[in-house]
């Protein structure tokens, strides 16, 4: 006697009860979508599970947590308009810096002294060595601290726009087929950028912190070392003026944090 096959729809009820979770499921996330976050009751959660929990500020939409992107924020990754605004404030301030030097540079006794340009947001100004030092030297000259006393002026006027003021001293190979002695050469170069800056840093406004100086003795030349008119363009002072970015500051540059905590420490040293 053979026996009955069982029937196959004995487990039709999972598919109905498949669809139901489905709906459920559904129904759940709309009224979440729907809902608002109250961040104290989510605190109250938190703190009944693990009463030491550490709870950092977040933002619903998800731009102020603590694994959110740097970059983004409530423009959808553009800066805010207040950002923007001041940003534009520092450039313009910066083109001012930039049209002053250039204006003070184009006078009759300078012109073949001073040369200024700009490039990239950042004012970069030569100084020939033959009005700042007398030769191997390192001594400002008269007319190089009357110049210097000028930029000093037009530099204060955008403090608050300027990043960092970075001074090069520049040599000249003296024989075309042999090196300058590579200690006096550097040293040479460095105490001439020292001493630029640290008349600026005597006359100015500029927090300290936000002045280089470098020394690039012979090896960085504009022009041929062959004759005397390259030589004398080799011989050299270079002003690199950058403006301030404040996408970087935001991130955290370093220049930001040393000054603030630099500034911080003098305030308590000098209440």
């Amino acid at each position: 006697m053979k026996k009955k096959k069982g029937g196959g729809g004995g487990a039709n009820w999972m598919d109905t009860y498949g669809d139901m979770v489905t709906l459920l499921l559904c129904f759940f996330v709309l009224l979440y979508s729907m809902s608002s976050i109250s961040e104290d009751k989510w605190r109250a959660i938190v703190t009944s599970f693990n009463p030491f929990a550490q709870l950092d500020p977040t933002d619903p939409g998800g731009t102020d947590g603590p694994v959110a992107d740097p970059n983004d924020d409530e423009q959808g990754g553009m800066p805010s308009i207040p950002d923007v605004a001041a940003q534009r404030e520092i450039d313009d301030m910066i083109e001012e810096v930039f049209l002053a030097l250039q204006a003070m540079a184009s006078q009759g006794d300078m012109k073949d002294s001073i040369q200024v340009d700009m490039s990239g947001g950042k004012v970069y100004v030569k100084f020939t060595d033959t009005i700042f030092f007398a030769g191997n030297s390192s001594d400002l000259r008269q007319e190089a601290k009357d110049i210097l006393l000028e930029v000093c002026a037009i530099l204060d006027q955008a403090e608050s726009a300027i990043d960092e003021i970075r001074i090069q001293g520049h040599t000249a190979q003296q024989l075309p087929d042999t090196p300058n002695d590579s200690h006096f050469d550097r040293y040479l170069a460095s105490n001439r950028a020292t001493e630029v800056v640290w008349f600026i840093q005597e006359n100015s406004s500029i927090f300290p912190t936000r002045l280089v100086s470098e020394g690039c003795g012979q090896w960085r030349p504009v022009a041929s070392n062959e004759n005397l008119e390259g030589r004398r363009k080799n011989r050299r002072v270079e002003m690199i003026i950058s403006g301030r970015n404040l996408e970087e500051e935001k991130l955290g540059d370093a220049i930001t944090q040393f000054i603030t905590q630099s500034q911080g420490g003098a305030d308590q040293q000098n209440p």
